[in-house]
This record gives C-alpha cells, structure tokens and sequence, in this order.
C-alpha cells in the first residue's frame, strides 16, 4: 500500500531578501487537514529566520522578485517584498 501524502506551506515575509535575515509576517496551510491556522493566531513567528526553517526540513519553492522602487517611491509603504513560500511533504494516515 502507498503512503499518502500531504503539503503543507509556510509563507515568511522576511526584512529583507536575504534568507538569514529575520522574520517579520508569516502564514501556514496543512493540507493534512490536522491543523487549521487563522491570520494572527501566533504572536510569535514559527521561525527567527528563513534559514531556520530550512534547517528545520522545510523546502524553499519560491523566492521574492527583487524589483527596485520605482523614482520618487524609495519611502512609501506597499505589500511585504521579501516573501519566500515553503513546503514540506508529509505522509497521512
């Protein structure tokens, strides 16, 4: 019989584009169904860094696209930049 298998996904929006720096938003899915996160339900992130969660298991599948400020915009604020999704694969029941 084969094992089945699930993905689960953790989104860290980090300070900066480098994977070391430090966590500042982030949100997790099970696709295992065993846990059901909400926006805000941890006032303490998973991980102090992106690198932390890879050292953990966690597999990088996206990277930011570094795109430069356009003239004038250097100081506005917007959407996070720095966001890096990553997975894990884990068996069910």
């Amino acid at each position: 019989m084969m094992a089945r298998k699930r993905q689960q996904v953790l989104v860290l929006y980090l300070a900066n584009s480098a994977l070391d720096s430090g966590v500042k938003g982030w949100t997790s899915y099970d696709g295992t169904g065993k846990k059901n996160y909400t926006t805000g339900d941890s006032l303490e992130a998973p991980y102090k860094t992106g690198l932390d969660a890879l050292l953990d298991g966690w597999r990088v599948i996206q990277f930011p696209q570094l795109i430069p400020p356009y003239p004038g915009e250097e100081y506005s604020t917007s959407f996070m930049k720095y966001e890096y999704i990553f997975e894990k694969i884990v068996e069910i029941d």
